[in-house]
């Protein structure tokens, strides 16, 4: 009896989330990967649909030591949410938000994955915190049926020279959990993208830690404040990221 000959696509596959070197079973794939798409496909729908549990994030916020306020947008519910992106860019009419002088707010949205805000957003904010000592960081907020966009409102309505949006990211067959960080200096509304900086794949273990994200975020801010400015204006010219353990 022959010795079993080792796979040389095995080094390749575990490199890498990507599905790739999936084998086949007569002309379709083998059962068990058939059934891990099938399963991947679940969780990304189920990230997109699933609703925001805003009282599980003011309870993992409690550590920071910070007010927490509700808002949402101006969609009504989720599948208008997901039909009207131009209404999760909106605040809901009469939202009420306290004006002050602040260096910095932060925005909580659900975006397309409210699972990567209850997993990943309280350890970021936290991170982000310690590394700004000395800011003035408004009230946290935590916004419904949110876009990227609806933080220029917020920022504005808070009186914030910057607004960073902790927002979940469109959720793919292989990170349905995935949580990117959008910076905008001098928020309002009108801004477009071009206007703001952007961290993607905040995802222990399998994409930025929170320190990683945190380090960057600082930095970029720090830069932002003295530059006046975000988006293309602004490179994020720090160290290379360290690799994620």
């Amino acid at each position: 009896m022959s010795a079993v000959e080792p796979d040389p696509w095995a080094v390749l596959r575990n490199a890498t989330r990507a599905r790739v070197a999936l084998g086949r079973a007569g002309d379709a794939l083998p059962t068990s990967r058939e059934l891990e798409f099938r399963a991947a496909h679940a969780a990304a729908r189920d990230a997109v649909h699933a609703p925001l549990d805003a009282g599980l994030v003011r309870r993992q916020l409690a550590a920071a030591d910070l007010d927490v306020l509700e808002v949402a947008s101006a969609a009504p519910d989720r599948a208008t949410y997901l039909q009207r992106p131009d209404l999760g860019r909106r605040l809901a009419e009469g939202t009420a938000l306290p004006r002050g002088r602040y260096d910095l707010a932060l925005v909580l949205a659900d975006g397309l994955s409210p699972r990567a805000v209850h997993e990943h957003a309280a350890a970021t904010v936290t991170a982000v915190l310690d590394r700004l000592p000395g800011w003035e960081v408004a009230p946290l907020v935590v916004a419904a049926q949110a876009r990227v966009a609806l933080g220029d409102p917020v920022g504005e309505a808070l009186g914030a020279a910057a607004v960073v949006v902790l927002v979940g990211e469109r959720p793919g067959l292989s990170s349905a959990d995935s949580l990117g960080l959008y910076l905008t200096w001098a928020p309002r509304p009108g801004r477009v993208d071009s206007e703001r900086n952007c961290i993607s794949n905040v995802r222990p273990p399998h994409g930025l830690t929170y320190d990683q994200a945190a380090d960057t975020l600082a930095g970029l801010l720090r830069a932002a404040r003295e530059l006046g400015a975000s988006g293309v204006a602004l490179k994020d010219e720090g160290a290379a990221l360290p690799p994620a353990t």
